[in-house]
């Protein structure tokens, strides 16, 4: 069985490290840089860094703060935010990321994904979807969680798969911040609906957290933020209370 990966996330807003609830109420977080440090020396086993606000505010994802944290780690590093051409993902790779992830541009131009793939290999591309569960139905939304399509969540990951992705960052926007666990229904179809690896995102809270969605669903990730950066769980903590459960971390 392949080993589940745990992923801390730095949203990274005017430079420095967030967290909202629910995609609103952002508090700050501390500095990238040495969060991006301490994961690394306490075992995550690859760090996401998403620059929210780079759609929005229509500008690049900080190539310097990239720069800057990719020489301070040596595990996989995937980078998003504002990414809307192959010469954007160039830059971001040659600052130092492993993989790019990708969500409004995608959505909006879903042939990006297979000009990424197709220039740097399916591996470089995580498509990152914003779900978000109403009328009975999981739907896609895109601009940081602000604007809702009528994309069924998982039609879209299939497309994204067959369009070149290598991998799914799935973030329920109805758990995100909550505490409460991830959202294991639209995670488990998901994985079930590609043959790429899945990471889970939003809502993790405590430890049970992660064992539910690596026992409940065959995500291959599992990513959080917040309980990372204000120590309420330490990665190591985590990994060894998941190897008491049977389950396989690094």
């Amino acid at each position: 069985m392949l080993k589940k990966r745990i992923i801390p996330c730095l949203d990274i807003k005017n430079g420095r490290t967030v967290k909202g609830v629910n995609f609103i109420d952002i508090r700050d977080a501390g500095d990238p840089i040495e969060l991006a440090k301490k994961y690394m020396q306490e075992g995550a086993d690859e760090l996401v860094f998403l620059d929210i606000t780079a759609t929005i505010e229509k500008r690049k994802t900080l190539a310097e703060l990239v720069e800057k944290i990719a020489k301070e780690i040596n595990i996989p590093f995937t980078v998003g935010g504002g990414i809307n051409s192959i010469e954007d993902v160039s830059l971001i790779i040659k600052a130092g990321a492993d993989k790019v992830s990708i969500n409004s541009s995608a959505v909006k131009r879903p042939e990006l994904i297979s000009e990424i793939a197709s220039q740097f290999g399916s591996q470089c591309v995580v498509v990152a979807i914003d779900t978000k569960f109403e009328n009975n139905d999981w739907f896609v939304y895109v601009n940081g969680g602000k604007v809702p399509t009528l994309l069924k969540t998982i039609d879209w990951a299939i497309k994204a798969e067959t369009l070149g992705a290598g991998e799914i960052l799935l973030t329920s926007m109805n758990n995100d911040g909550t505490k409460n666990g991830f959202a294991l229904d639209i995670t488990r179809k998901i994985c079930q609906a590609v043959n790429i690896p899945v990471i889970a995102s939003g809502g993790a809270g405590k430890k049970e957290h992660f064992k539910d969605v690596f026992t409940q669903t065959i995500a291959s990730g599992a990513l959080a933020a917040s309980i990372f950066h204000f120590g309420e769980i330490p990665i190591p903590e985590l990994k060894n209370y998941l190897k008491t459960q049977n389950i396989p971390v690094r």
